[in-house]
């Protein structure tokens, strides 16, 4: 009988803390985590890219990097297929 109360002792309050217990959900989690990520790219005004004379796909390390140097670099060779996505077979080809 003293095992069953105690039993039943224990079981209350951990009930008691669960409920009591600060909880947040993986969708708010995720929710944060872009809401952080955005106010840093309206914060930065800093490009994180510069145009540095680098023409080829070999001499990226990134889609990101590579879409960059598409959108604002003269004379790059990224594009063969002319679709805007460069560096199909190295980095952009997921798309």
């Amino acid at each position: 009988m003293k095992k069953v109360v105690l039993g039943i002792l224990i079981g209350a309050g951990g009930v008691y803390a669960w409920n009591h217990m600060p909880h947040q959900s993986a969708s708010a989690d995720v929710i944060e985590i872009d809401e952080s990520a955005e106010q840093r790219v309206e914060v930065s005004d800093k490009p994180r890219f510069k145009c540095d004379g680098r023409e080829y796909c070999s001499q990226m390390t990134s889609c990101e990097e590579a879409m960059y140097f598409l959108e604002n670099c003269p004379n790059v060779k990224m594009d063969g297929e002319g679709d805007g996505v460069p560096c199909e077979r190295q980095w952009c080809g997921n798309r």
